[in-house]
């Protein structure tokens, strides 16, 4: 683990030392930041109403950020993507909607117009526990850090724009982390905290516009692993639809699919639908 890492900062250094070359023509942008910010609230109140119904409150945050690097042929592109959601249900109680915390990273080297040698690194996890409700007494499934799932690999990049890449990494390291609570859980042995995989990874982003202020955003990421069940093939499918009302104001709708035996030997699917208050920014740097 210790050697990937080592890698990983040493190229990650590279994109450090081609900022310092100088250049005869003017200056241009180097770094693009694109901030987005968006909140979610709910609310239901019933008095009386013949036809029943559970008072509520729900809240929702998000915060993504993505980090776009070019000079030369260097290409560094850098996503966090964070949000947390809580609900009140009457009688119920407090409970989790949503917990995500995750950074892609992936460093390009360019070879020809549209190609790069590549290196990626993930990381994914939540803040919280997370409960399974339908048992009783309830069931905790997840905690902070437990499980995390740190990606490594090298690679090769198509990137056609900073809307539309696929990467394609042969060789990539996987560890899955808990603690002693899940051990054995994950894909993780009994008396273990971490366990190790290298296999085949296959990611790709695709953003569109199909209208006026309609935006889709797809994001997936596939990985087999050669040491164990080869062949089978985890699947981790993100699409966003954002619709514009006006600068402020934004509806979300997400569709979310995750297919991982170790996790689940069900379809994992998620579904979120919200209207919310927006601030994005956009920011170019030079030097």
């Amino acid at each position: 683990m210790r050697n990937y890492f080592s890698l990983f900062l040493l190229l990650f250094s590279l994109s450090f030392l081609a900022q310092t070359k100088k250049k005869d023509t003017l200056p241009t942008p180097k770094w693009k930041i694109h901030g987005r910010f968006a909140f979610i609230f709910n609310q239901s109140s019933f008095s009386n109403w013949r036809t029943g119904g559970i008072n509520t409150i729900a809240g929702n945050l998000n915060v993504n950020y993505d980090f776009n690097y070019k000079k030369n042929n260097i290409n560094w592109d850098t996503r966090l993507i964070t949000s947390y959601g809580l609900s009140h249900l009457e009688e119920q109680g407090l409970r989790k909607t949503d917990d995500r915390f995750e950074i892609n990273t992936l460093f390009g080297f360019k070879t020809s117009t549209y190609w790069f040698l590549s290196f990626i690194g993930n990381f994914r996890s939540q803040y919280t526990r997370g409960y399974n409700y339908k048992k009783e007494p309830k069931e905790i499934v997840s905690d902070f850090l437990a499980p995390a799932y740190l990606t490594l690999g090298p690679g090769m990049l198509w990137k056609k724009s900073d809307n539309l890449s696929v990467n394609i990494a042969p060789a990539t390291a996987r560890y899955t982390l808990v603690n002693d609570v899940f051990s054995g859980s994950y894909g993780v042995e009994e008396g273990r905290n971490t366990a190790f995989s290298l296999g085949y990874s296959l990611s790709g982003y695709y953003k569109f516009q199909i209208m006026e202020n309609i935006v889709v955003e797809n994001i997936v990421a596939m990985y087999t692993d050669y040491l164990t069940k080869v062949g089978n093939i985890d699947i981790d499918y993100q699409a966003n639809i954002s619709f514009k009302v006006n600068k402020q104001i934004k509806t979300h709708l997400t569709f979310h699919m995750i297919i991982d035996d170790d996790s689940s030997s069900k379809i994992q699917f998620r579904q979120l639908f919200g209207l919310g208050l927006n601030y994005s920014f956009h920011e170019k740097v030079t030097y």
